[in-house]
């Protein structure tokens, strides 16, 4: 049923639990997991031209944390998920929805707020743009308060 699971990641501690449950997806059906990263292409292009590039790198960096999270909570499993790392740029919501119909994802597994969604009603902005474009199931993953 489930054999491609994308998973949507920023680094953020609400995204956590988008983790755990898209690696316990992935290995109820033995699903392949596609982490991904998008840099946000605006944030960057908005910039100075002086600061553009120390921006970049920064978000870069993010991205290979964001990542690296993801592998360390994979490997930490009993039974690890095959697991795919990607980094695109571009608009969120629309970089994960077009990477969905790209891998022929079964499922798009995000958390409702980002890092930059806390102004957000319910869901996060890319969240609930994911929600209304993408063509696959999506499963939104509420970040719990401790």
């Amino acid at each position: 049923m489930f054999e491609t699971v994308v998973l949507a990641t920023d680094g953020s501690e609400s995204v956590s639990r988008a983790v755990d449950c898209a690696l316990d997806l992935a290995a109820r059906f033995e699903a392949t997991v596609h982490a991904l990263y998008v840099v946000d292409a605006g944030r960057v292009e908005s910039l100075p031209d002086e600061v553009r590039d120390d921006v970049r790198a920064a978000l870069d960096e993010q991205g290979r944390e964001a990542l690296a999270a993801v592998e360390t909570a994979n490997d930490a499993r009993a039974e690890p998920a095959t697991l795919e790392t990607v980094v695109r740029a571009g608009r969120p919501a629309d970089a994960i929805v077009d990477y969905a119909e790209e891998a022929d994802a079964d499922a798009v597994a995000l958390g409702t707020r980002g890092r930059h969604g806390e102004h957000s009603f319910l869901l996060g902005s890319a969240a609930e743009r994911v929600v209304r474009a993408c063509s696959r199931p999506v499963l939104t993953v509420r970040h719990l308060e401790r």
